[in-house]
């Protein structure tokens, strides 16, 4: 406000509250505040007492369950004012005595998972979606476990339906042809039936494969699925309906061995999946580096920016990346709890002293 006040001495004060959006009353408020140093209290204001008085009355039991109206207009039948059914309200709020009187459904808070990858195999997320059939209201269903750190399709199946048995045998033979070891993976879902199952959360118990969940109705704390099957379903060979569900699973598996052996991915540098899981980036990158130095060398005035670089791959990637990672004891301890996994029990948070929650792995 004092840059305000400066402002409409040298501008005017209607003018310089038009264009900063201030109204002058609020103005002229600032300068009385500023010469009194406080806001004066207003004549008509009740005393502590008389509030006490109307906050006793709508506390009697015949009142106390009945709105500030009612109770205003009781007062006047029998002669009594006390004050105005607004400033009933104002009293009741001060004291928290205000609230919603329907019985509404009211969602509990969820946090956010906040899930870090640092290698292949260390996070992973499925999810199921559908896939029409030859006739309406005829569907196959795509089951697909993808590798968050490499983007690389670790397991699918296409099914007849949604069950979680089906899901139960497909984590188990993708972390047998994987040899996951116990206390090393996480596997994020969202909350759909077959995900959140018992034999499922049985399953990854005894694996020792520790199990996160999105927020409910939040799509956003799945987004590398999401994402994997947008790219799926706009290829051009991807059909609007499947002709048999043995046409679906032949054509998912080409799709598949494209998206993991050829599709250059845009979040990996531009390496495939293949490469990245399999340790073979560093490679690429180098040749790649390479090719760039030899072109730069040949046409340097073609690159205004200077010796171009190869991308390379992110050294790690995030479910919902925390805001605040601040200062360097805070991203050490970040770092220590992706590396170690220490835990005592699956799906823990530790709390930074910036109030990040970070995910602990189990060992």
């Amino acid at each position: 406000m004092e840059k305000v006040r400066k402002l409409a001495f040298s501008l005017g004060v209607a003018p310089t509250c038009q264009a900063l959006g201030v109204a002058r009353a609020t103005y002229y408020r600032s300068l009385g505040a500023k010469a009194s140093g406080k806001r004066g209290k207003s004549p008509r204001a009740l005393s502590p007492e008389e509030r006490q008085q109307v906050l006793e009355v709508l506390h009697e039991p015949r009142f106390v369950d009945l709105p500030p109206a009612e109770v205003y207009a009781t007062l006047l039948d029998e002669g009594r004012y006390l004050c105005s059914e607004r400033t009933m309200y104002r009293i009741l709020a001060e004291n928290r005595e205000v609230r919603e009187r329907r019985d509404q459904l009211r969602h509990p808070h969820y946090a956010a998972p906040e899930l870090l990858a640092t290698r292949p195999n260390q996070l992973w997320s499925w999810d199921i979606t559908k896939l029409l059939g030859p006739m309406k209201w005829t569907y196959y269903y795509l089951y697909v476990i993808l590798d968050i750190f490499s983007r690389y399709v670790v397991g699918w199946m296409v099914a007849y339906r949604e069950l979680a048995a089906l899901a139960r045998r497909l984590i188990e033979e993708t972390c047998e042809r994987q040899e996951i070891v116990a206390g090393e993976l996480t596997v994020h879902a969202d909350r759909g039936a077959s995900m959140a199952s018992k034999p499922v959360a049985l399953l990854l118990s005894d694996l020792g494969i520790t199990k996160t969940h999105s927020r409910p109705h939040v799509s956003n704390d799945n987004p590398y699925s999401e994402a994997q099957f947008k790219t799926l379903k706009y290829r051009p060979e991807f059909p609007d309906r499947f002709g048999s569900i043995e046409h679906a699973r032949a054509l998912c598996r080409d799709l598949f061995l494209w998206y993991n052996n050829e599709h250059h991915h845009s979040g990996l540098g531009l390496l495939t999946p293949y490469d990245v899981h399999y340790g073979l980036a560093e490679e690429k990158i180098t040749r790649r580096s390479a090719v760039l130095c030899k072109a730069y060398a040949a046409h340097p005035e073609r690159f205004t920016r200077g010796a171009p670089k190869a991308r390379s791959v992110p050294k790690e990637v995030w479910i919902n990346k925390p805001k605040i990672v601040s200062n360097g004891e805070d991203r050490q301890i970040v770092n220590q709890v992706a590396k170690t996994g220490l835990s005592d029990a699956p799906g823990s948070t530790i709390s930074t002293r910036v109030g990040v929650e970070v995910p602990l792995l189990r060992r």
